[in-house]
């Protein structure tokens, strides 16, 4: 399992980051760029994880 990023933090990586609800389910991905932002999530309790390659 990779590390969880909540809505907010700092992208520490360029690359294609998922987004997940609080129950797991996956939400879409999307591009990032280091030193961005994570987006805000329409769900509270929602993460980021870094896509696998």
């Amino acid at each position: 399992m990779s590390k969880k990023f909540k809505p907010g933090e700092q992208v520490p990586e360029t690359g294609n980051y998922v987004a997940y609800d609080s129950e797991g389910n996956n939400g879409g991905s999307c591009y990032l760029e280091k030193g961005k932002r994570f987006p805000a999530t329409q769900h509270s309790g929602s993460w980021y994880e870094m896509e696998q390659q």
